[in-house]
């Protein structure tokens, strides 16, 4: 060990992920996969992939102290996760969780040129990660454990939860802050058919941020809309529906749950946030909002902010990278607004490149950037006559303050 004491713990899924350069023509999926035909392909592209991979490294490379701990197998691709980890830092490997009795995850990731992504995902010792898997002599010294993708890892959701609700109480007792970021998985499996809402009503009075995606939490939420929905929108994408006060309702579910401050990832409209009207809950948050500043700051308020204007190359963990700019300006003890803008930002420097993490800059190279002018895209989503509750604000190229807001 190296003595360097982490201020965050990222845990949760982590795989390999294998991406075949694919050449020539545009190609449909079926004229690929034929029975004994040989495709020629390129070079592939070998990175590291999921919550802890993408949301760790961009705090490390935002200039956090990081601990990552996921689980691997102790096999050649889990090397090779720990191989991709050491070259951006050997301190973030030291809480990895490496089993003899498991495969690592890794991804086949099928990209032909202009067509949708397949992927072949196995999930692998994510499977078996536990609350065992967690020794509570590693949280010493940690602000916050950010944990990722339970709906990607089978003991997770199995039983209603129970081990995932165990593995959060366990931290919790600690005294750190606990954020949680979720995944949609294939409603065809046996996480897709998990009760997700009874899930989330046992783990969230021991998380204290909540962070999924709209898409995400409507599935999980409310299956039926969901269903609906995707058979009105021909392209998948739901966030037409994503109304200022449906925003609102989903939000304050979450929050009666039991989760503090609860965050709802848009895609490219942006990020909304809402948090808890009670002075004891908001408080329970622990050492991220210790002063009563800070505290009356984050109390009882609703805003949503655009994204910023970028030349977007690619989409890869953006949502995880947005996560990191959250937990970034949570350690920095920066005002819920400022913290906001700091996601968006991260995020926004994400999708300037094709890969998860590579164009995250330290986090003073993201604020210099906002303050140099760096402009905020118009929000597209429909706001009309949305009621806001607390301290009301859209954070947007006017800077929309609503009555009774900041």
């Amino acid at each position: 060990m190296s003595g360097r004491q982490a201020e965050v713990i990222v845990a949760g899924h982590i795989c390999l992920d294998i991406i075949p350069t694919i050449h020539g023509k545009p190609a449909r999926m079926d004229a690929l996969f034929v029975p004994g035909k040989l495709v020629d392909v390129g070079k592939a592209v070998i990175s590291t992939g999921g919550a802890v991979s993408n949301t760790g490294i961009a705090l490390h490379q935002l200039g956090c102290q990081v601990s990552l701990m996921g689980k691997v197998g102790q096999d050649l691709f889990g090397e090779t996760i720990l191989s991709i980890l050491n070259k951006y830092s050997p301190t973030l490997t030291e809480g990895m969780i490496i089993s003899p009795d498991a495969s690592s995850s890794y991804t086949i990731v099928i990209s032909p040129p202009q067509t949708d992504r397949i992927f072949l995902h196995a999930t692998g010792a994510n499977d078996t990660y536990s609350a065992d898997d967690l020794r509570t002599e590693q949280l010493l010294g940690a602000r916050i454990f950010h944990f990722g993708y339970p709906p990607l890892m089978r003991s997770m959701y199995m039983n209603t939860g129970e081990e995932l609700i165990l593995l959060l109480k366990k931290v919790k007792e600690q005294g750190l802050t606990v954020s949680l970021d979720l995944a949609k998985p294939d409603p065809e499996t046996e996480a897709g058919c998990a009760d997700w809402r009874s899930i989330l009503t046992g783990a969230l009075p021991y998380v204290d941020i909540c962070l999924p995606s709209f898409e995400e939490i409507v599935y999980m939420l409310h299956r039926d809309r969901y269903e609906i929905w995707m058979k009105e929108v021909g392209s998948g994408d739901l966030l037409t529906y994503a109304t200022g006060d449906f925003l609102s309702e989903l939000a304050e579910e979450l929050l009666e749950m039991g989760a503090a401050v609860v965050g709802l990832k848009l895609g490219e409209h942006g990020l909304y946030v809402r948090t808890t009207k009670e002075v004891s809950r908001l408080s329970a948050i622990g050492p991220c909002l210790l002063s009563k500043e800070l505290q009356a700051n984050w109390l009882d308020s609703e805003m949503i902010v655009s994204c910023f204007h970028v030349d977007a190359v690619g989409t890869t963990g953006a949502g995880d990278c947005t996560i990191a700019g959250f937990i970034y300006g949570l350690l920095q003890g920066f005002e819920l607004e400022k913290t906001l803008q700091t996601a968006v930002g991260v995020g926004a420097f994400n999708v300037e490149q094709a890969d998860a993490v590579s164009g995250i800059p330290h986090g003073s190279k993201v604020w210099e950037r906002m303050d140099n002018g760096w402009k905020q895209r118009e929000m597209k989503l429909d706001l009309a006559n949305w009621t806001m509750n607390g301290d009301q604000i859209w954070i947007g190229p006017h800077h929309k303050i609503a009555e009774g807001g900041r």
